[in-house]
């Protein structure tokens, strides 16, 4: 099995990045390596795989430091690889669970009894408290419009809730366990050279709840949860960019003993767009002009976000050369921050000409049209000679 890589490796950030700086480096790799867009490149799923992998590590402030201190040890039960992890990790509709559950209790294994010792134990088993469910991570493919303008999104996912039957218990008519006598748990005692062992453990049987049912539910076979498969609608506010997260309040994974479901996390991919280039809230356009527009400058009507403007360009205007629109950017109601629109230039010489264009250009050539770069250069290029 191939080593894992450093996960500041994989985004390419250094180890004291900011949250910004890691958000940023995902959205790069994120786009360079999206599936959709490298269907050629066979290894283009699995390097998304891994800067998916190790953005949900370094974006998380615990598991951050966790891993900092012990590397992919730290951290092997609630990233990729195992239960929780990021494989499998699909496109629309599919999703992974995200396992946001304590370390300990999963090097430990949860919440088994790591009880007593030399007598001594808790006084509650573990499997008697409510647990919270674990959340869920998904990730939703947008237009560019879509992203820009906000727009409303349905989606069918399977969502685990109290069974209406039994209202969750599993069963009717409650008893005591018989096995832990409704104490949720059991004790076992062992005598070696080195004298006597007690451990506590949750009871097998009713599963440290402490009672039992005389009549198990049909509808939920006893577990008092049923999967649904329900449409789930969400608004997706302006201006939602490659890598920012919406949650869905109680669609995570079942809680235990009672506990609450966990949380939706809905993670946007933007696709691009075929002439605007988004950088973060700022929008950049390059605009085509033709030689003469260059030198003599014109008026001219550029497309933005927000429809048509019209725009001076100087004369002497060179290829590279920009403007910027402000308040033409993303108005992005997410981050409550309003972008610019930036204008690029690029001057197209012509490679056809007709017989009274060329004349007008010979003409044209024949008048000094050097300026002072172009001297500098000219004198440069006689010295060196």
């Amino acid at each position: 099995m191939a080593e894992k890589r450093d996960y500041y490796e994989v985004l390419g950030v250094s180890k004291s990045a900011t949250e910004a700086e890691i958000k940023s480096a995902f959205r790069k790799k994120a786009k360079e390596f999206h599936p959709d867009l490298n269907k050629d490149d066979p290894k283009a799923t699995d390097k998304f795989k891994e800067a998916q992998e190790a953005y949900s590590v370094l974006s998380d402030e615990q598991k951050r430091k966790m891993y900092d201190q012990y590397g992919h040890a730290g951290v092997s039960q609630g990233a990729a690889g195992g239960p929780g992890g990021f494989d499998g990790f699909g496109g629309f509709g599919g999703g992974v669970d995200v396992d946001l559950s304590d370390i300990f209790d999963s090097i430990f294994g949860g919440s088994s009894g790591f009880g007593g010792f030399g007598g001594f134990s808790g006084n509650r088993s573990s499997g008697q408290r409510a647990t919270r469910g674990s959340d869920i991570l998904m990730r939703m493919d947008l237009t560019f419009d879509e992203a820009i303008y906000g727009c409303e999104k349905k989606f069918k996912i399977d969502v685990v809730e109290d069974c209406s039957e039994c209202h969750g218990h599993g069963g009717f008519e409650r008893e005591d366990c018989s096995t832990c006598h409704g104490r949720g748990t059991v004790t076992t005692q062992q005598r070696t050279i080195l004298g006597a062992f007690q451990s506590t453990t949750t009871c097998p049987d009713c599963g440290g709840t402490g009672h039992t049912y005389k009549r198990k539910c049909s509808e939920c076979n006893g577990k008092g949860k049923v999967k649904k498969n329900k449409t789930i609608t969400i608004n997706i506010p302006e201006g939602i960019n490659t890598g920012d997260r919406q949650r869905v309040t109680g669609k995570g994974n079942p809680g235990s003993n009672g506990g609450e479901n966990g949380d939706l996390y809905i993670e946007f991919l933007v696709d691009e767009h075929d002439f605007f280039i988004r950088d973060n809230d700022d929008i950049y356009l390059e605009v085509p002009i033709t030689l003469t527009e260059a030198i003599l400058g014109c008026k001219k009507d550029i497309p933005t976000l927000y429809g048509n403007v019209k725009l001076n360009i100087p004369a002497g205007t060179n290829s590279g050369d920009k403007q910027r629109i402000k308040g033409k950017g993303v108005d992005n109601k997410y981050r409550r921050h309003k972008g610019d629109m930036y204008v690029v230039f690029k001057v197209y010489t012509p490679k056809k000409l007709s017989r009274e264009q060329k004349k007008l250009i010979d003409e044209l050539a024949d008048t000094n049209l050097e300026t002072d770069e172009i001297k500098k250069f000219n004198k440069f290029t006689k010295e060196n000679d």
